[in-house]
């Protein structure tokens, strides 16, 4: 089973595999992959809703490796997804792509070249310079604001 992103419809990614997605996917889609998406669900492909408790454990996964501030709601979902019904997971997103083998969850990249390796990122005030495990809307130290950075140029 795949999970297809947004990115398999605009891509016109192809598989002959069984196929799952989530409703919000749709929502983001317009014009040819739009139609694209409504013909693939006429033709049997799987609408998955996951349940609350694969959600938050993206979330964690998300906080764990610095990428949630880079997650969509639907993106956090289509993860959530994948996990729950074992499947891959079709995205050219990268923070995806990094939780999603955090969790355990298969990738295969659709335009963009795949992430090499998976990263727990850390978050360096633009004040102080001090870095961080997780992100906080402010620096507890000086106030200032943090950004991600990569843990391999530390």
């Amino acid at each position: 089973m795949y999970v297809l992103d947004s990115s398999a419809f605009i891509n016109e990614y192809h598989t002959t595999e069984d196929i799952a997605t989530i409703p919000m996917v749709r929502e983001e889609l317009e014009d040819e992959s739009a139609y694209r998406f409504d013909a693939m669900e006429g033709s049997g492909m799987h609408i998955h809703i996951p349940q609350d408790g694969a959600v938050e454990r993206v979330r964690r996964a998300a906080e764990e490796t610095g990428d949630f501030e880079e997650l969509s709601t639907t993106d956090v979902r289509l993860i959530a997804a994948a996990f729950e019904l074992d499947a891959r997971l079709v995205t050219d997103d990268y923070a995806m792509q990094n939780v999603a083998e955090h969790m355990d969850v298969s990738v295969e990249v659709i335009a963009q070249d795949g992430i090499t390796e998976q990263r727990d990122w850390r978050f360096q005030c633009q004040g102080c310079g001090r870095e961080f495990d997780e992100n906080k809307d402010r620096c507890p130290i000086c106030g200032s604001e943090l950004t991600r950075k990569n843990p391999s140029n530390a």
